[in-house]
């Protein structure tokens, strides 16, 4: 088959590593791709959100699957310009992506679904918003409605950081019209985690479960990121808890949507609290994770490909996803500045030695050739995100940190605790 992924960060590098491996896929190619997945796939010069030129690329070439990898195409109805030109594509239609881009409405399935989440209102009007926000007590969290590229949640722990937070997104619009319209929640205690399920529309078969770190430094400080590491399996997930989510959460959505005539087909995405009272969904996104997908699919055994057609197909049902129980443990570099300005084209060094560690994968997430040297230089907030596998948590998150210190480039920053929470959990996070 000849199989189009869509995207140029590490999650779509991660992807197309996972996909190379199948041995129904002929041709792979990648829009726009990066450096690194240039190395294992044919790179197009098509970016994300041009969807009528990828539409025709497809078309030219006879895509026989094309992979979505960023939520913002999918929010624009990518899914269903393909299936309105007779192709296919793995993702949720422009409807059912409306999970992730509108908090808003989200909020409304849940609570159709009788789901468990954090209690909420939904405001246009700042003052109103912050009468709200007055109410539940602080701490309070502060949501953009809309996409915001993983960053657009502040929790604030004083009245004039809420002031500020709501001037910030209503008034001075820092995410443009995503934050125009707000979501104030209460602030749930816990440990957070994030699984990942395949969706056909009726059936939903569970990932392995991870833990992602949004905060830019360690023990969990500083601003929201778009993730700068994640692990798996999560040792404080156990089978009856995923089964409760399974059921409790998962199908109840997604028999929401089915019932509003909303078939999802793709990846469905929880982010969950884990409370006192159970999982608690803090966010749904209708794509993979990142960096979850980087820790999660290099211990997926069965064959990538063949689950997507089946989730296409409406045939999930017949599939059995089969796991390494290896650990699996990323560790985001990231570019000094991110998750706020920052410098590209910043040489970038060490990967020939790094990459002769065994059981190490290195995701390009924001790099590519420099025009004049061809050589590899820095294109992105998060550069690189590296994944290492061992015989348990601390043997991956070792090899993790012995590869990061054979690489780098001019301010390169990086978490040194990815995983520690892997060894006490307890209710001390919160989001």
């Amino acid at each position: 088959m000849n199989v189009l992924v869509v995207g140029g960060g590490g999650r779509e590098h991660a992807l197309v590593w996972t996909l190379a491996k199948s041995p129904g896929v002929k041709r792979l190619c990648a829009a726009p791709g990066n450096a690194g997945i240039a190395d294992q796939a044919e790179c197009v010069p098509i970016s994300a959100g041009d969807i009528p030129a990828l539409v025709r690329f497809a078309r030219e070439h006879r895509v026989d699957l094309t992979v979505i990898g960023p939520e913002a195409p999918l929010v624009s109805g990518i899914v269903d310009a393909f299936a309105e030109s007779g192709m296919r594509a793995f993702g949720p239609s422009r409807a059912a992506s409306l999970l992730e881009g509108s908090k808003s409405f989200a909020k409304g399935v849940m609570q159709e679904a009788g789901v468990a989440c954090a209690r909420s209102q939904t405001f246009t009007e700042r003052r109103k918003a912050q009468e709200f926000a007055r109410g539940l007590g602080l701490p309070v969290v502060v949501k953009a409605d809309g996409l915001a590229q993983g960053k657009g949640v502040r929790i604030c722990h004083t009245e004039d950081e809420i002031s500020q937070t709501l001037s910030d997104m209503m008034e001075k619009a820092c995410f443009g019209d995503a934050g125009r319209k707000v979501v104030i929640e209460e602030y749930l205690t816990g440990e957070e985690c994030s699984i990942l399920a395949l969706v056909d529309g009726h059936t939903c078969v569970l990932l392995e479960p991870s833990q992602d770190h949004k905060r830019l430094h360690d023990g969990d400080m500083g601003p929201n990121t778009g993730g700068m590491g994640a692990y798996s399996p999560v040792p404080f997930i156990n089978h009856a808890l995923q089964k409760a989510i399974q059921e409790e959460i998962f199908l109840p959505v997604v028999d929401a949507l089915a019932g509003r005539g909303t078939l999802y087909r793709g990846v469905l995405y929880a982010g969950l609290m884990l409370t006192e009272e159970g999982p608690k969904v803090l966010e749904f996104n209708c794509r993979f994770g990142d960096p979850e997908t980087q820790a999660v699919l290099p211990r997926l055994k069965s064959d990538l490909l063949a689950h997507m057609l089946a989730v296409c197909e409406g045939r999930l049902a017949q599939e059995h996803l089969e796991w390494d129980e290896r650990a699996a443990v990323c560790v985001v570099a990231a570019s000094g500045g991110y998750p706020g300005k920052y410098e590209k084209g910043k040489l970038i060094e060490g990967l020939e030695r790094a990459a002769q560690l065994r059981d190490l994968m290195i995701f390009h997430s924001g790099t590519c050739r420099d025009p004049e040297t061809k050589r590899l230089v820095t294109d992105g907030g998060r550069v690189l995100s590296v994944t290492g596998m061992g015989r348990d948590i601390q043997a991956a998150r070792s090899r993790v940190y012995s590869a990061l210190k054979e690489l780098s480039f001019e301010n390169m920053i990086y978490r040194s605790d990815i995983s520690d929470r892997s060894k006490a959990p307890g209710l001390r996070r919160s989001a």
